[in-house]
């Protein structure tokens, strides 16, 4: 594993940020949706962050946090960009200021010969937009595309995966025209609506992923032994 990609020391600009707060007590709703919203993501898509979930572990007292990006993808050789940091961050004290995070690397092999390393939770080294790469804190490491860890400390699994991300984006065009593409087939959709179809058409069905999910006890992440604990958690790339 090439861990020399992002140097411990080197302090990386923020580029892009999506995130959700919730109560870990009894996993909250929260709102978050981030597809291709900038020319820049557009132009590059590993760099763009497309959704943020949090929801129960494989036991109550676990949690799972996950960041997906680079969708929509067709192919099943997609990799994620050895050149950017991937972190998920949270606030447990709730002044919107991480406290934890996890940071995310992979190797520049392609493909199912990727590497991942993933260290945290653990305290940033630099809060806000500029972000350093920690040289502490618990790692897990290994192959991109299998499950890693342990199940009764920290489990990581990186590659591809369905985007779970839900949308009838035909429908949506018609409902809102004046944010349609200006070329290509949902350019010119010739009936307008007023509202979504039931059954909606999820148009990101046949479309995969680059996905990061991370499965930690809930005990890790909080600052607080209260029932009512509350963490904010978003996720960052940088390069």
């Amino acid at each position: 594993m090439n861990l020399a990609i992002l140097s411990p020391s080197r302090r990386l600009p923020f580029l892009l940020a999506a995130g959700i707060a919730v109560s870990v007590g009894g996993i909250g709703a929260g709102l978050a949706s981030d597809h291709q919203d900038t020319p820049e993501v557009e132009l590059n898509s590993s760099m763009d962050i497309n959704d943020v979930y949090v929801f129960p572990g494989s036991t109550g007292d676990r949690i799972v946090l996950a960041v997906t990006t680079a969708s929509p993808i067709a192919t099943q050789s997609a990799s994620f960009d050895p050149n950017l940091l991937y972190q998920i961050k949270i606030d447990n004290t709730g002044d919107a200021k991480e406290d934890l995070v996890f940071q995310v690397t992979f190797s520049d092999a392609a493909g199912a010969a990727q590497q991942v390393s993933v260290r945290g939770p653990v305290a940033p080294a630099s809060q806000g937009t500029s972000n350093t790469l920690v040289g502490t804190g618990p790692l897990v490491q290994g192959a991109v595309g299998v499950a890693l860890g342990s199940a009764a400390a920290t489990q990581v699994f990186a590659g591809l995966r369905g985007d779970p991300f839900f949308i009838d984006l035909e429908q949506f065009f018609r409902i809102v025209p004046d944010r349609r593409p200006s070329t290509g087939p949902l350019s010119a959709l010739p009936v307008s609506a007023t509202s979504f179809r039931n059954p909606g058409v999820d148009l990101l069905a046949p479309f995969n992923a680059l996905a990061i999910v991370i499965e930690v006890p809930k005990s890790q992440l909080l600052s607080s032994t209260a029932a009512d604990a509350k963490i904010g958690v978003w996720a960052t790339i940088s390069r």
